[in-house]
């Protein structure tokens, strides 16, 4: 038996798809538990680049069955898109090279509607939400409102549910069809019929069949709707946690934790942020990382590496290792800083408070370490990275007591060096 989950340990962004990608040629799943088109993965291979929202990374590769998780909401209409666009780039999505829960939540053009309503009513306090209706669709789900994949199936099911739906009540009338939706959402249905069943059934048949699989979050732990800094979060879990819910499997049956962390950090939309730089750092960073986002191109808020930030993830989602990413990102600086401890009004905290109001005022304690002023990017073996990179990543190490596993130096699959057996 070897599953794996790998998470993000920020806000997200941390490179999660690139390593899905690498891990997944070793494996024969790849699951996707949570999360919906609001976030997105981008892959580099050769000179293609692969930008994947709700298909798992380990699509690219013919050997590798991916899995739509019921954990995750699905717009159907970006699924076939991105179905459709990776069959321009050579990659055929067969039913036997995906499967969708049949209990999956959809997103429908209500839930989108909505999304952007409550976004422009809270004026000065705003999330920062994609508008994609990730957070109306959760909040059907659990107000036992919501229409699941298999209810696309059967066009007599899907007309009832929707019309049975209140969102007549908060829309304006005009601005959407009632019809058209249930014509649309059921052709949907029929389009993506053969890639539909009982993924539970599925994972776990595999798992008794000693196949590799790799449990893929969206997101990062920072964004949790329980752990993270609420409510600046998105509307799942994307703990490592929530995998087992998400794709119907026992928490025993979970072998690693995989922690993918990027060198500094980064945020998108709004909420507080510690290590925050403005100015000429920022721009660097976000420069040189390529920092906007897969899903919305919005420029990232980009600061230094937070530990305290890394030790409640790895707390939360029992990080087994790491996987520390986008290290040549620091390439060109002297001086590198690194948060250790916020300095609050009760003292120096060294672990992450839950207060949002403690997170808001904190000021990052820093410690500084020389830059290695090196070009890595080509650097393949542990060995051949300068001292003071080397000390970095042993920095880390010492501090969060986790293992790192992978060193990634670039966007492509061979720049990327490998500590252990990940």
């Amino acid at each position: 038996m070897s599953v794996k989950i790998i998470v993000g340990s920020q806000w997200g962004d941390e490179g999660k798809g690139k390593i899905t990608d690498m891990l997944a040629e070793k494996v024969d799943l790849v699951v996707r538990y949570q999360g919906g088109n609001n976030a997105g993965h981008t892959v580099v291979v050769g000179d293609q680049t692969f930008k994947l929202h709700l298909i798992p990374s380990g699509i690219l590769y013919d050997t590798v069955t991916c899995v739509i998780g019921n954990g995750v909401v699905l717009d159907p209409e970006i699924l076939l898109k991105e179905i459709a666009t990776l069959d321009t780039q050579g990659i055929k999505v067969t039913p036997e090279k995906l499967k969708i829960s049949s209990i999956a939540h959809v997103i429908l053009p209500f839930h989108k509607v909505i999304d952007g309503q409550q976004e422009s009513k809270r004026r000065d306090q705003k999330i920062g939400t994609t508008g994609r209706g990730i957070g109306p669709c959760y909040t059907d789900k659990i107000s036992r409102l919501g229409i699941r994949v298999m209810d696309l199936l059967k066009k007599d099911v899907l007309s009832r549910k929707i019309k049975k739906h209140n969102w007549k009540n908060i829309i304006p009338e005009g601005v959407l069809d009632e019809d058209q939706i249930i014509e649309d959402y059921y052709a949907y249905g029929q389009t993506l019929k053969p890639y539909v069943e009982d993924t539970s059934l599925f994972v776990n048949n595999a798992i008794k069949a000693g196949k590799k699989i790799i449990m893929e979050g969206a997101q990062g732990a920072m964004l949790d709707v329980d752990h993270g800094t609420y409510p600046f979060v998105t509307s799942s879990n994307p703990i490592a946690g929530a995998a087992c819910v998400g794709a119907g499997i026992g928490p025993h049956k979970i072998d690693q934790v995989i922690g993918v962390t990027k060198a500094y950090t980064t945020r998108v939309g709004e909420g507080p942020f510690p290590t925050e730089e403005e100015g000429e750092t920022s721009e660097y960073l976000r420069e040189k990382g390529c920092e906007y986002g897969t899903t919305t191109s919005r420029p990232r808020r980009c600061g230094w590496l937070d530990l305290v930030v890394l030790r409640y993830a790895i707390r939360i989602n029992g990080l087994t290792e790491i996987c520390l990413t986008k290290l040549d990102v620091l390439d060109d600086l002297k001086t590198i800083k690194i948060c250790t401890g916020y300095k609050t009004e009760n003292g120096i905290l060294q672990e992450f408070p839950l207060d949002l109001e403690d997170f808001s005022q904190a000021e990052p304690v820093y410690d500084e370490l020389p830059g290695w002023q090196e070009d890595i990017s080509q650097m393949t073996d542990y060995d051949q990275l300068p001292q003071n990179a080397k000390n970095y990543v042993k920095y880390i190490e010492n501090i969060v007591g986790v293992r790192t596993s992978m060193i990634s130096v670039g966007s492509n699959r061979l720049q990327t060096i490998h500590l252990l057996e990940a």
